[in-house]
């Protein structure tokens, strides 16, 4: 083998070991974004579970309170109308 052949092979497993270590580098960057996506989504999806469970809480105390409100119509309707039958003005 001579100087050229020598140079030339050293040249190719130095390009072979760069290139070795820019696609694990850039493996490892696509490893942490993957990583930092499904936190992220972890996160949200545990946001989202936490609003719905707030918001069946607040139609439940609607329900709830709309239900006392016409309990509470219906009372001054028949207070209202024994005041009338008893003679006085409501």
């Amino acid at each position: 083998m001579d100087a050229g052949t020598t140079l030339l092979g050293s040249l190719l497993a130095a390009t072979g070991v760069l290139g070795a270590a820019a696609v694990a580098y850039l493996g490892k960057r696509g490893e942490n974004a993957l990583s930092g996506y499904s936190s992220l989504t972890d996160k949200l999806q545990t946001e989202r579970d936490r609003l719905e469970r707030q918001v069946a809480e607040r139609d439940s105390r609607i329900s709830e309170l709309s239900s006392l409100h016409a309990a509470d119509q219906s009372e001054i309707a028949r207070l209202r109308l024994d005041i009338h039958r008893l003679g006085g003005a409501p």
